[in-house]
């Protein structure tokens, strides 16, 4: 097939036989040999988000071959190359050029989330969704803004951390997709339990449930730290403390900002936080003392819960009526339905 004079600019794993591309790529391995004949080569596998693939060799007499040496797994290029499938080998990139991304490249779209796992859903549209929410929900002016302003402090990060390294959505986006369902459902919830229990001397705070809901993982933004194109992981803050510490003392720390919070307001809004997941294994040493905390957990629960159903679900390969042992879930799940 005879090459195109403006190759189109393509995704990795969007590649079918043939095409003449150029794409961004992530580095996945590396490593040298030599043949029989003892002519040494390069050999690398190149990734993006959804497919990995070997390439052509890089010969000792390929231009590519002195700056080869000096790459690592992880960088991300800009290649020029021929996408195909080799009976022996299966896909590959025959390469033609090569180099490094810089930051002119943003503008043609890379973008180092294309080579993670990310949420379905768009972060800057979510993290629109939360504020306004935190805005239409919290009457408080004073709990409002320090709601505002560590979301506002922390958007980049709170924009691609996971919810979860592990357990439930663990991937880039993650937390903004888990904490606006969670807020979304303890606004509902709040409304449902203070209409039916009117009689409670203060009633149910509203504000403070959506506050709490939207702070109640914010410390990941610290816990978990987002290596350029590969997963999250747990920071040295997040082993040493864990989440709920750290964003109880990044409330407290933010708090000291906004003097005409009210103490007390305060302190719940901390005990929620803190108490909300409910036990030891989970990060908190206290229990819920208040009904709003009740409502925290049982969205926060529920929602991190079903994500990892509908991963599981989705996701697996198994024959047969159930899916294989979920490792995170600890069980089997009934796939096999019709209603």
């Amino acid at each position: 097939m005879s090459k195109a004079k403006k190759p189109m600019l393509a995704k990795l794993s969007d590649l079918q036989p043939g095409h003449y591309v150029d794409c961004f790529v992530q580095l996945a391995e590396k490593s040298r040999g030599t043949t029989q004949q003892g002519k040494p080569y390069i050999a690398c596998k190149y990734r993006d988000a959804r497919r990995t693939v070997g390439s052509v060799p890089i010969w000792e007499d390929s231009p590519l071959f002195a700056d080869a040496l000096d790459w690592q797994a992880g960088q991300f290029f800009k290649v020029r190359a021929t996408y195909t499938e080799h009976e022996k080998y299966g896909p590959q990139l025959d390469i033609e050029r090569m180099r490094p991304v810089n930051e002119a490249d943003r503008a043609d779209g890379f973008s180092e989330l294309d080579f993670v796992e990310r949420s379905r859903f768009d972060s800057e549209e979510m993290f629109a969704d939360l504020t306004a929410l935190v805005r239409t929900e919290i009457t408080d002016a004073p709990l409002r803004a320090l709601v505002l302003a560590l979301l506002d402090a922390n958007a980049a990060g709170l924009k691609a951390v996971p919810a979860s390294t592990r357990h439930f959505y663990p991937f880039a986006g993650g937390w903004l997709e888990h904490t606006l369902a969670v807020a979304r459902s303890c606004a509902w919830l709040a409304g449902q339990y203070a209409a039916r229990f009117p009689e409670l001397n203060p009633p149910l705070n509203r504000g403070l449930v959506v506050a709490a809901a939207a702070l109640h993982d914010i410390g990941r933004v610290r816990g978990v730290d987002m290596p350029p194109g590969q997963p999250g992981r747990p920071s040295v803050p997040g082993e040493l403390f864990g989440h709920v510490f750290l964003g109880y003392e990044m409330i407290r720390t933010a708090a000291a900002g906004v003097p005409d919070l009210a103490p007390e307001l305060l302190d719940l809004l901390l005990h929620c936080v803190v108490a909300h997941p409910r036990a030891p294994e989970w990060g908190t040493s206290r229990p819920p003392c208040i009904p709003e905390v009740l409502i925290l957990h049982h969205a926060d629960e529920l929602d991190g819960r079903f994500e990892m159903y509908a991963r599981c679900l989705t996701r697996d390969t198994a024959d047969g009526p159930f899916t294989n042992r979920d490792p995170v879930l600890g069980r089997l799940l009934l796939k096999a339905r019709k209603v």
